[in-house]
């Protein structure tokens, strides 16, 4: 396993977005848990009572899945060599229904956009650069896929040190690195962030 004493490798990290051919490696990645309390990375898809009834029998999972098999976008994988290792939702911002619904978050402008509202890192690759290394990479992919503009909606902690449960939103300094700009301050500490492809 790769360990803090080799950052090289996420200069060899590969991205490609979820589809049936890879659906196993998606489960691979997110385990048993779906990627922390059963959420499989629906949390801004559905209303809170859909999700939270979702967190019981697969629901959300197979929420996910169904997605994929209509060939919905929803997300990029991040792969070291055959392993996934990281994630990050991506679909037009209309599919996130809490998007739509948020107060702090509203739509700046008519401008169609592509949003990224939560990431994930396997644990033993966390505090590697991997977090920067998927938004360049998925800057990248949606260059080759004619999107213009990318959002997101990332934290700046409060404290030095938060737990990752905390950040599946994403690090403002990660965005920051990645090349992306803050676009709107009506949330101190969760900034809209654009990158203009």
């Amino acid at each position: 396993m790769i360990g803090t004493e080799d950052t090289n490798f996420v200069d060899e990290l590969t991205f490609e977005p979820l589809t049936k051919d890879n659906w196993n490696k998606f489960l691979e990645l997110f385990g048993e848990k779906g990627a922390g309390a059963n959420c499989w990375c629906m949390h801004f898809r559905l209303s809170k009572s859909d999700h939270e009834e979702g967190k019981a029998n697969n629901g959300n999972r197979d929420a996910m899945r169904q997605l994929v098999w209509d060939d919905r976008p929803t997300g990029v994988i991040a792969f070291y060599e055959d392993l996934p290792i990281a994630w990050c939702a991506f679909s037009p911002r209309e599919d996130f229904i809490r998007l739509q619904k948020s107060r702090v978050h509203k739509p700046i402008d008519d401008e169609k956009v592509w949003s990224v509202p939560c990431t994930f890192v396997k644990k033993e690759f966390r505090k590697q650069g991997v977090s920067v290394a998927l938004l360049k990479g998925l800057v990248i992919y949606a260059k080759e896929q004619g999107i213009k503009i990318v959002e997101a909606y990332p934290t700046i902690p409060t404290q030095e040190k938060m737990p990752d449960g905390f950040l599946w939103i994403g690090m403002y300094k990660s965005f920051e690195r990645a090349g992306f700009e803050i676009v709107d301050t009506t949330s101190k500490h969760r900034p809209m962030v654009r990158y203009y492809v």
